[in-house]
């Protein structure tokens, strides 16, 4: 029996689901990290650590990809694993809050003892969790896309479905950040004062009242975005059972095969060096900003929160004018390199914005970096599609997307580690953070550089002969 095609309202749909994958990062990155490292004076690189684990779990989105293959739930490839994931991910959320408490209350009662670093331990393998809950859900999601849409409305598809994941995060910001915006937790009254010592301690008491029901409340809305999202539709529209094969999918490939196709040839070395370099250099500071804006412009949680908003605005103006506007009068490379060098400058705005300070330039500097990152994106994606060879799309689109995935893990955790060691060289919380966006603008730099030696016509010549190698290796094995 014949499939309608999808209709724009049910893209829309779909896109809830992703919506709420940008409000569960901006409670994660946002919120949590914000909390450990400001409020509980977690150390920067043990915070950073234990987030970015839900990032290197992510090799295992090959195997749940593979099971919703293979083992349908219900007579559903999809829907269950979707369903099944955002249960636990919505969940674990709470649940590593609650450890985060523990463990501020442990370095307040002990320091540093050996129960505070169970408790890091504890919260990373929460995390851990949190990501494969993540991929149980995520992969077969992005398989639904596949199996309900052709070739000629796909990329509509994806493209409405990934702009909701900016939207969401402008939208979680924007929600959240009332929802945090008490007397309670935006006043002096949220931190006590060790007479003995000069340094705050948070009340954490206090801090629990306020932000454990915005873990509650958002959370089962998201529950709720992912079941709207995907009720009903692969019933309706999935060509899973029509199709003679399966359509490659960028979780059909591990890390291994992964690491294999990135290196094949020169070409795809060097644009898998300017992928790591940029991912590295885009998002380092994902686990410091909030706390930049709480230790060194003096923030509160809620107006920390609200940053997301412009980063996230800026982004979606970024990648829509980019595909319209950009690309087509300076080509993929250009718009690409541009977009590196405006982050540099924003970079550059951003340790200005601390140097004064001034919420306003920091603010701006957000909103323009997130413009630079949207052509980034749009861009390097572009550039990407070139850079990949039509025979195996799927093997290396999935190399481009695991390569890029376990780079924004390295970049969480370099984030802290910077972090950490910029507060022991340096007394001026400015500088420390400032550490880390100085080196984000070199790690720029360098992208470009490496951009310049990338050749489209060189990679087409010489790509097929040395991913045929990498597979008749493969086959030998």
């Amino acid at each position: 029996m014949l499939k309608p095609k999808i209709k724009l309202f049910t893209m829309f749909r779909l896109g809830l689901f992703q919506m709420g994958l940008g409000i569960m990062s901006l409670l994660t990155l946002g919120v949590i990290n914000r909390i450990m490292i400001d409020e509980l004076t977690v150390l920067p690189w043990i915070a950073a650590t234990a987030i970015a684990m839900y990032q290197f779990v992510s090799p295992a989105r090959v195997w749940f990809g593979q099971l919703s293959d293979t083992k349908p739930i219900k007579g559903y490839h999809r829907t269950g694993y979707v369903w099944i994931g955002a249960i636990l991910f919505t969940s674990l959320a709470f649940i590593a809050l609650q450890v985060v408490w523990q463990l501020g209350s442990s370095i307040q009662a002990t320091g540093w003892s050996w129960s505070s670093y169970a408790w890091a331990i504890l919260l990373g393998v929460i995390f851990g969790g949190y990501g494969l809950a993540l991929s149980i859900s995520s992969t077969p999601f992005a398989a639904m896309l596949v199996d309900v849409s052709d070739e000629d409305n796909r990329s509509q598809l994806i493209g409405i479905v990934w702009s909701m994941l900016m939207v969401g995060i402008v939208v979680g910001a924007i929600v959240s950040s009332q929802l945090l915006n008490t007397p309670e937790i935006c006043g002096q009254a949220i931190l006590s004062y060790d007479p003995t010592a000069t340094t705050k301690i948070a009340n954490i008491p206090a801090l629990k009242a306020t932000v454990n029901p915005v873990f509650i409340i958002m959370p089962v809305v998201v529950l709720v975005m992912c079941f709207l999202a995907t009720w009903g539709v692969e019933s309706r529209y999935s060509r899973f059972g029509m199709r003679s094969q399966a359509v490659q999918r960028e979780d059909q490939i591990g890390f291994k095969d992964a690491l294999n196709v990135l290196t094949a040839s020169r070409q795809t070395g060097l644009f898998f060096s300017f992928i790591l370099i940029l991912t590295l250099s885009l998002f380092m500071q994902d686990t410091v900003m909030e706390p930049y804006g709480g230790e060194v412009f003096g923030m509160c949680i809620s107006e920390t929160t609200q940053l997301n908003a412009f980063f996230g605005t800026g982004t979606l103006f970024g990648i829509a004018s980019t595909g319209f506007l950009v690309v087509p009068r300076l080509g993929k490379q250009r718009t690409t390199k541009l977009g590196c060098i405006l982050a540099v400058g924003c970079f550059v705005l951003i340790v200005l914005a601390g140097a004064f300070p001034s919420q306003s330039l920091l603010k701006s500097g957000l909103l323009f970096f997130g413009l630079a990152s949207g052509m980034i994106t749009a861009g390097a994606t572009s550039l990407m599609l070139d850079l990949t060879v039509a025979e195996t799309a799927g093997t290396f689109i999935g190399a481009w997307g695991l390569a890029q995935a376990i780079a924004r893990g390295l970049s969480t955790v370099l984030g802290g580690v910077v972090l950490n060691f910029g507060k022991m060289v340096f007394t001026a919380p400015v500088l420390a953070y400032g550490l880390v966006f100085v080196i984000q603008g070199f790690g720029m730099i360098l992208a470009i550089w490496l951009l310049g030696k990338v050749n489209i016509q060189e990679f087409r010549d010489n790509a097929k002969s040395a991913l045929s190698v990498v597979i008749e290796g493969e086959l030998d094995g």
